[in-house]
Parts: C-alpha cells; structure tokens; sequence
C-alpha cells in the first residue's frame, strides 16, 4: 500500500503592490462596460412591440352582413380538414395542424356562428412529435367526438412523426387538457370513431387495397374495425373493407378517404371525400343497415362539390370536400368541409379554409345546400340565433383587424410555432415580446425561433414594431412569410462588418436569391409591413410609423400558394429571429 503524503503548494504573496500589478494587466470591467454587455445582448434579441393584421377583401367590401347572417368560411386562413361534434348545446371543431406546434386547434360554439379558440388539443412535447417533420408532415384529418355512453370526447388522427402513425387522445372536458396519444395498430389514414346507441364503438379510415390488388393510381379503400372502449386498441380481425375505390369504381375514382359513419333512423350512412384534396375534390355519401355494410352509394353523388363549375366565375370557392355533419341549435343539419378561395392569378395562398353550409336530409340521403352551387359568401344564421362575431371573445370574421401589444398574461391562440413549443424561444412582459433566436434558419427542417399567424386574406397588412440590433451577420430578425422551408421571403435586419442593413430574400424551391438590401441606421425602433394585393406582394418599412417606403418593389405570391409549393398548408406570416443568417447584403 503506497503511503500518503502531503503536497507542498506553491504559495505567493498576495500584497497591494501585486494586486496593482495583476490588475495593470487585467483590469476589471467597469459598471459602463458592464451595463453595455446587458445592453448589447438585449438589443441582439429582437423586441417586438406591436402587432397589427387588417384584412381587405373586396368581397366582404361589396356583401355587408344584415343583422340576420353571417360570412362563411367561418375560419379563414390555413383551417383545413375540419370534424365537429356536440355534447347538449356544446359545439367542438377541431383542424388538421401538420408541422405547427401546438397541435389541432380546438373551436367552442353554441350556435354554430360564434365560436372561440379555447385552445389545442395537442399541446405538449409528449402529444406532438414533429421536431424532424416537413411542413405537410404531422397531423393529419383529426376526427373528434362524443360518446355519451362514458362521458368521453375522443380526439383520433394520423400523426406521421415520431413514428407514431395512427393514434388518439381523449378527454372528459376538452378544456382541461387531452391524454398523452394512445398508439393505434393499423395502417391508412384519416380514422374517425363511431360510437353505436348499443355502445358499441367502430373505426373506419382510409387504406390502400391488398396487397396485389391496387387497380389503378390513386385506388383505395375505406376500411372498419370494432374499437375496444376498454383498452382503446381495435380488435384484431375484425376489419373489413366497406367501400372499394368510390362510388363507382369502374370509373377509377381517386382517394377515397376523410370517412365519417353516422346512424339515422336506424341506417347506418357513410360520408367521404372522393377525388383527392385539389380541384376535383367532392364529398360522397353510401347508405347500410349495418355498420359493416354493405354500403350502398346514394343514387345522386357527390352531394358537395365544385369542381365541375365555370373557372372564371366571380368570388370562386374550390376543392370543396372532407365534410364532416352536424345538427345545428335550430334541428337542422349543417356540414363544416374545407375549401380554398383563389386569388385572381389562381393562386391559393390562404390555404384550405372551414366552410359551413346548411344540409338538408328530409329525405333518404343528406345534401349540401347550394353545395353543387357557385359558393355563397354568407348564410343566414339558424334561428334565434345572433351574429356576435369579433365582440366579446368570439373569433373575428371577414374583413377585420387584429392587434396585438404582447402585454398579455398569456399568448394568443393564435399564434403558434413550428415543429416545437414556443415557449422554448419567446417571452412576454410589459416591454413586448422577445424572441430569443436559434442557430437555426428558415430553409431547415427543425424548429425555427419564429411565432407565427396565419394570412386569413387574399388582401391585407401585416405591421410590427421591432427593436432590434444584430452584432454580426450570423444575426437577423424581422418578418417571414413562408409556405414551407422551401418556399418563403424573409424580410428583416441583419448586419454586414460594421453596417446595419435591411434585406429581403425570395427562396423558392430551396435557392434562395438576395431581391433587395439597404443600408440603415442603427439604433432606431423600425416597423416592418408586409402588404398583398392578390398575387403582388409588397415589402414595406417605416421608422416613424406614417412614412412607410417600399424594398424590392413588387414581388410575387406564386411561392406562398399551396398549389405552387406542394403540400397541404397556407401561407403563414412570421415574427422571426435567427443567429443562423445566411442572407448577406450587397455593399455600397
């Protein structure tokens, strides 16, 4: 065994003529230099102060609501693939959310008319697995219901992240919070439940046919299986296919899916969306005195469509279909579906859009109400019922302003991020917000330091105010305005050696190309806006809030439009920070 010994150490003395030797050479900071570091790491975190978006559609300009109607869609912007359902005089919608964190925005009615966000479904990191996920990755086509039997709001969907696939989520109050996903052992997408007055409960989804026998692109199947209520799994073998192709499968129809079993009169109906999401969208609807069929299709499909109206024809709805029904507060029925409203160059930069529309089923088969029919832009509201949209919490509708100090307790719901929580970047307080930026950009498929709001218009502004003085050229913030990670502008202030510039950047399809910079002065609190007229965009700034001055000119919207980027969402406008810049701007 070694023996211990003691070290010696080196000792020196520590006296007042070393201590003004040592700090010669290494002063201490002083409290200006100090107070200066707070300040410069401060200033490099963009503040964000105000926030304004004011729609202006010619539409709703030229067809003012009387007291007894109300717009539809009565969510605009990217609210695609609604489902609804009603426990008493409750109403609950919820909406697809792919890549955006939180997940599956949930809606709150009494009336059908006025409704309030009263949150997300999936709003936690456990729920939502989307970090490594493209934008149309995620969730797709949430179904939600009610089963009276016990009580329980189920929330089931396709998340296609994280490896979770099939799953569902449920609740006894949809405003206390969901469970953590139930994993879901089948294939396909869109399921929905269907709870039986026997209580018995179902599943039917979308799948591909059996292996070896697909007979054509696009061919597919809606299936059913009985769902165990006590285990939240289906019951292995139990499946079958219910509809094989469409309607009529000799004409080769193409992604049945979005399916939806309701009981009537004791028959059993089965509502889909055939002709896939884009122009040749339409819902159809089949009939069994059996859950498990045999479906037989109503003799006048589809019951929804406007894919075979005139292209040109004026305030144009289209791909209407993924319908989900509902009766109303009056006895009626109504349907919520998507839709998308074109600009005048075609372009679909609102994205896919809940529309509502009254259903008559008086007789054997539910129809849409004028839903072969050009599109109406407003309704009548059901009986007793009054338009209070915008006033007293519920959710604003046509042409409106929202404004947002970011003083509040709480964010908006309106506001969300993308593939991961916004808590993890933001912070609100009496000055504003403040985005804490990520070394990560735009083009990247990982959650960005960005809060995010949907455009809900084909006309409108965007304004902020922002406080911001990035420390080197890796550092910028300002406005995005983005379709996808492929797809977007970035509009914002970003530094080159020793000067402060103002940039923008189109990228499209992943090469990004420099449109404009300018060199600013430093210091200053400046407004940035974003401005469209249809398919011409404009990017706007100001310093004193009144004399705003354009950078780029005119550019286009083609790159925000769902049909020109691919994939299912609309464009969303962004409060973006990054210290990952790749946008270097021209010299003088």
């Amino acid at each position: 065994m070694m023996k211990k010994t003691k070290s010696k150490s080196l000792r020196f003395p520590i006296g007042p003529v070393f201590l003004l030797v040592f700090f010669a050479f290494f002063p201490w900071p002083s409290r200006a230099q100090i107070n200066n570091n707070a300040e410069n790491r401060l200033n490099s975190t963009p503040l964000f102060t105000y926030f304004k978006y004011e729609g202006k559609d010619e539409v709703y300009k030229k067809n003012p609501l009387n007291t007894n109607e109300f717009y539809t869609p009565i969510l605009q912007g990217c609210y695609p693939d609604p489902s609804i359902t009603r426990r008493g005089n409750d109403y609950y919608l919820v909406n697809s959310s792919f890549a955006f964190f939180p997940g599956v925005p949930i809606f709150h009615s009494n009336d059908l008319v006025n409704w309030k966000q009263i949150g997300h479904v999936l709003d936690r990191p456990s729920q939502l697995k989307v970090t490594n996920a493209g934008m149309s990755e995620g969730i797709y086509a949430p179904d939600i219901s009610y089963n009276p039997h016990n009580e329980t709001f189920y929330m089931i969907t396709t998340q296609f992240a994280g490896g979770i696939g099939n799953m569902v989520v449920k609740t006894k109050d949809p405003l206390k919070g969901w469970s953590d996903p139930i994993k879901l052992d089948f294939e396909g997408i869109d399921p929905a439940l269907f709870f039986d007055d026997n209580g018995k409960a179902y599943v039917v989804h979308n799948d591909a046919p059996e292996k070896g026998k697909e007979q054509y692109n696009g061919h597919r199947v809606i299936k059913i299986w009985d769902y165990d209520l006590e285990r939240d799994q289906i019951i292995p073998g139990s499946d079958r296919v219910i509809v094989d192709g469409g309607v009529d499968i000799s004409k080769k129809p193409i992604w049945i899916e979005g399916p939806h079993l309701y009981k009537r009169n004791g028959r059993y109906y089965l509502m889909c969306a055939e002709g896939g999401t884009g122009d040749q969208h339409s819902e159809v609807v089949f009939v069994s005195e059996n859950p498990k069929g045999p479906f037989k299709p109503a003799p006048k499909n589809p019951i929804l469509s406007q894919r075979h109206l005139p292209k040109d024809r004026e305030n144009k709805v289209d791909w209407a279909g993924h319908a989900d029904l509902v009766e109303g507060p009056d006895g009626k029925y109504y349907g919520v579906f998507l839709g998308v409203r074109p600009n005048e160059a075609n372009r679909v930069n609102t994205g896919r859009e809940t529309f509502l529309l009254p259903v008559d089923w008086s007789g054997e088969f539910p129809v849409f109400e004028g839903g072969l029919e050009p599109m109406p832009v407003k309704l009548k509201v059901p009986s007793g019922v009054i338009n209070k949209t915008g006033k007293n919490g519920f959710l604003p509708n046509g042409n409106f302003v929202f404004n947002d100090d970011f003083k509040g307790k709480t964010l908006d719901l309106r506001w969300i991020g993308v593939r991961g929580p916004r808590e993890n970047f933001i912070q609100i307080g009496r000055e504003g917000l403040r985005i804490k930026p990520f070394e990560v950009n735009m083009n990247e498929v990982k959650p960005t330091s960005t809060l995010f709001y949907r455009q809900q218009h084909k006309n409108f502004s965007a304004t902020v105010r922002m406080s911001y003085q990035p420390t080197s050229e890796k550092e910028l913030a300002g406005i995005v305005c983005l379709q996808k990670e492929t797809f977007h502008y970035v509009f914002g202030i970003t530094k080159k050696q020793q000067q402060h510039y103002l940039v923008l950047q189109r990228t499209q399809n992943g090469q990004s190309e420099l449109i404009a910079s300018e060199p600013i002065e430093e210091g200053k609190a400046i407004e940035l806006q974003v401005s469209a007229e249809g398919d011409r965009y404009q990017f706007n700034y100001a310093f004193d809030g009144k004399n705003f001055k354009n950078l780029g000119g005119t550019v286009s919207g083609d790159i925000l439009s769902t049909d020109v980027a691919g994939g299912f969402t609309g464009a969303l406008i962004g409060l973006y920070a990054t210290k990952a810049n790749d946008i270097s701007p021209k010299s003088d």
